[in-house]
């Protein structure tokens, strides 16, 4: 038994299909701002509450203070002679800041999501990042940024393999290209 799609209402309220006839090949008319917006609100995850908005702000509180110790033991020096530490003691002051400002003032927020299955694929891509960090001064960036942007791309972002493949050599033969030949800089790498 063959079934015929449901047809959208129009914006005047009438689902007369439009003349030509067979309605089995038509695309449904777009939905409006209101129509979107009422469908994003019905699937979104439940809401996280105020007691997760203070964990999680504590949570990046701690790892910014954490970072701005370290920072400083590597040596600030000056903005016309830095030192290792002072970029990431601006990124740690930039993140105790918004830690702070979350914790006092995102109490109220309701935007924030509840962990679903769907947060152990920041987990993921926080963990293999790690790994790619570690594994750098062993093997070299080339093949730990290759298995980094395949995870990301295919595993996390569910891309085809041919895009994924192609995307993550051009990847790490643009950074090859920028931060070894072009700046000469001291990231290890293979070749």
């Amino acid at each position: 038994m063959e079934t015929t799609p449901a047809v959208t209402p129009g914006r005047d309220g009438s689902t007369a299909a439009p003349s030509g006839g067979d309605t089995s090949h038509d695309v449904p008319e777009a939905l409006t701002p209101e129509q979107l917006a009422a469908q994003w609100e019905e699937e979104k995850p439940p809401a996280a509450g105020p007691l997760a908005n203070v964990a999680s702000s504590l949570v990046v509180l701690g790892l910014g203070v954490g970072a701005l110790i370290l920072s400083v033991a590597m040596g600030l020096g000056t903005l016309s002679a830095p030192q290792p530490g002072l970029w990431p003691f601006m990124a740690s002051c930039v993140m105790v800041v918004l830690a702070v400002c979350q914790l006092t003032l995102g109490r109220r927020n309701r935007d924030a999501e509840k962990f679903t299955r769907m947060s152990v694929a920041a987990l993921t891509g926080l963990a293999t990042l790690a790994a790619m960090v570690a594994l750098m001064p062993v093997i070299g960036f080339e093949i730990p940024a290759l298995v980094l942007c395949i995870i990301w791309m295919k595993f996390l972002g569910g891309e085809t393999w041919r895009s994924t493949l192609l995307v993550s050599v051009l990847v790490v033969v643009a950074f090859y290209a920028i931060f070894i030949l072009a700046l000469a800089t001291s990231i290890p790498h293979l070749f």
